[in-house]
């Protein structure tokens, strides 16, 4: 059985977690032969998934677990919160999981931030991806997170994998 990593990214809207996640997933599939799965947090709620009066809007409307399959994909829309555990487990096989935003999920966690950093998320970080906009020596960091360059994917990837949680 092969190892299966997870890790998290965290910071504030525009950040540049979503960019980030699009360049280390790519690198991942394309370069490293990898088999890649996504988690993506809607902590306002506001994500749309379907348009209202087509078949899979109406099922999923009466509140129903919906699965909606075709030749190239198979959607699930659940009408209930699911934990980080039940998740992995509709993914199937993978090789890392990258997840976007739940930053109290017990999981190796890098922050993005540009500009400024919001020292509220340093409890919450294990590496901290940054961009020129940042000056480091502005902040007092704990010694216990690595500081990573935003726009180097491959260092971010390298950092994945010698850090991330390998889940069961």
């Amino acid at each position: 059985m092969k190892k299966r990593l997870a890790v998290a990214f965290t910071g504030p809207s525009n950040s540049g977690k979503t960019t980030l996640i699009l360049k280390v997933a790519r690198k991942l599939i394309h370069e490293h032969h990898l088999e890649v799965a996504i988690i993506k947090n809607d902590p306002k709620d506001k994500a749309q998934f379907d348009v209202a009066g087509k078949d899979s809007y109406k099922f999923s409307d009466t509140g129903a677990e919906v699965v909606v399959t075709s030749p190239t994909r198979t959607t699930f829309f659940s009408q209930r919160q699911k934990e980080l555990d039940e998740i992995v487990q509709l993914f199937g096989e993978f090789d890392v999981l990258l997840v976007e935003g739940l930053k109290n999920l017990p999981l190796p966690r890098i922050s993005i931030f540009r500009n400024t950093i919001d020292t509220d998320y340093f409890p919450y970080m294990n590496a901290l991806a940054i961009d020129e906009t940042i000056s480091i020596g502005d902040y007092d960091l704990p010694d216990t997170i690595d500081i990573l360059d935003l726009n180097d994917a491959d260092t971010v990837i390298d950092w994945i994998f010698n850090n991330a949680k390998v889940l069961p």
